[in-house]
């Protein structure tokens, strides 16, 4: 179940602000990434781009940009019923949990790990094999080691088992200084929680690199090693453990006041999903047409799901 893969995190400018302040769910080497970003730096002549950046598209990288947002459209999907059916018990469950639900782990820094638990402790009550999933890596030539955590659900089927995915934080991972207005509604087409598989996963950091790539060359800003694909997915495909509860130290019995922050975090997140369902409510009868042409698109071109 373990595989070695190199790392992802997030652009050094946006990184510490949207990881500690936002959400604080990743929490990568930052000694590790401080100094690659340095190097980075040094190597481009001490400038990502300067007085070139800008928030506007260009007529050729719009056009590169945005058959990008009906990829993820597509691949958004290709899904079937078990993983539909998951995902609707996910946002219930997510929709579910209160501030109170948030006081079994331990006061401090604890990078959301509460709302991932009591997701999981919603998921276990409910028959699935969940389990918070915290990965570690070492870092290796020009990228830096981390660690990530998830939540992974294991669906035993006639014998075999496939690992899904579960990250209540997907689109933080991809946001990038100084986005072009494309990249920003590509961002935004990606799911608030991801559901999924890691093949299915694969593929959408595939996408989201090559539209960080096109957003950035706009801006004449050079393309970073942290946002290399091979960084991205050593978040959810390095060696991992799986964990059902807080580690016994971690339990702790007090008050709200400790956990602000997670609080915090949970009504964003709720928030955000909110929003989310209410516009795929809006838009269900296009949903419907379009998954109507993605089946004849997949019968005239059975390669058009390959990236």
């Amino acid at each position: 179940m373990e595989c070695s893969v190199w790392v992802a995190a997030e652009d050094h400018q946006n990184n510490s602000n949207n990881n500690k302040n936002l959400w604080g769910f990743s929490h990568e080497s930052e000694h590790d990434l401080a100094l690659m970003v340095s190097d980075f730096l040094e190597s481009n002549g001490g400038s990502a781009g300067g007085d070139s950046w800008c928030s506007s598209d260009s007529e050729s990288g719009f056009s590169d940009l945005i058959h990008l947002v009906d990829k993820i459209s597509y691949h958004k999907h290709l899904v079937g019923q078990y993983e539909i059916d998951l995902l609707s018990v996910v946002h219930s469950r997510i929709l579910s949990i209160s501030e109170m639900d948030l006081h079994f782990v331990k006061s401090g820094p604890c990078n959301a790990s509460c709302i991932r638990y009591s997701l999981v402790k919603l998921l276990r009550l409910s028959g699935y094999d969940a389990a918070v999933c915290a990965s570690r890596w070492q870092g290796t030539g020009k990228v830096p080691g981390g660690d990530h955590e998830y939540i992974d659900v294991i669906n035993y089927d006639n014998g075999s088992s496939e690992r899904l995915i579960i990250d209540i934080d997907f689109r933080s991972h991809f946001e990038i200084a100084r986005a072009v207005d494309s990249y920003d509604r590509i961002l935004n087409s990606l799911p608030v929680v991801y559901v999924g598989s890691l093949t299915s996963l694969k593929q959408l950091l595939q996408l989201m690199v090559e539209a960080a790539r096109s957003s950035l060359k706009q801006n004449s800003m050079p393309f970073p090693p942290w946002r290399s694909l091979a960084y991205l997915r050593a978040k959810w495909h390095s060696p991992y453990q799986r964990q059902f509860i807080p580690d016994e130290h971690d339990i702790s019995g007090n008050g709200s006041s400790d956990h602000k922050q997670c609080n915090g975090h949970l009504k964003r997140l709720q928030s955000l999903l909110q929003s989310e369902l209410e516009a795929e409510r809006l838009l269900k009868p296009i949903n419907i047409d379009s998954n109507q042409r993605l089946k004849l698109e997949r019968r005239r071109h059975p390669s058009f799901r390959a990236i």
